[in-house]
């Protein structure tokens, strides 16, 4: 699948696969700022055309382990509408010497295609194994 890309800043990084066979793109920081919030803002510098029926998926990496900051909405969720910057948002402060820094790859992104859901309301729904267990229902 061909993806459009354009570069909205002079050092974003064209993402590319790491090693043959990933699932995911590794994404670049071209700038780093802090927002109002104290956490720090990662723009990879790329604004992307996402295919419609498809979906952009924002993952940390696995080496968000080796810092002390998390990425704040888990997933990130790039719609095939949107055509502005792609941003990762870290807990922690800007100036913490464990955080990413300009020019580290701090995500991963990942293409999908993803189905038209309609809703039917019901006012019975099929019985299951698990029914009505919650949180930690399926076990320790």
């Amino acid at each position: 699948m061909k993806v459009k890309i354009k570069k909205l800043h002079h050092d974003a990084v064209i993402p590319r696969y790491a090693k043959q066979g990933d699932a995911c793109v590794d994404l670049y920081a071209a700038e780093k700022t802090s927002d109002e919030y104290g956490n720090t803002v990662l723009n990879t510098g790329l604004a992307f055309e996402i295919p419609k029926g498809y979906v952009g998926l924002v993952f940390p990496r696995s080496s968000i382990c080796k810092t002390m900051h998390q990425l704040r909405n888990s997933v990130g969720v790039i719609d095939s509408g949107y055509r502005g910057p792609v941003k990762l948002v870290f807990w922690g402060g800007h100036d913490d010497k464990s955080s990413y820094r300009v020019g580290d790859r701090v995500g991963q992104l990942m293409i999908l295609p993803y189905p038209s859901i309609e809703f039917e309301e019901a006012d019975k729904l099929s019985d299951s194994d698990r029914g009505f267990g919650g949180f930690g229902s399926t076990g320790s």
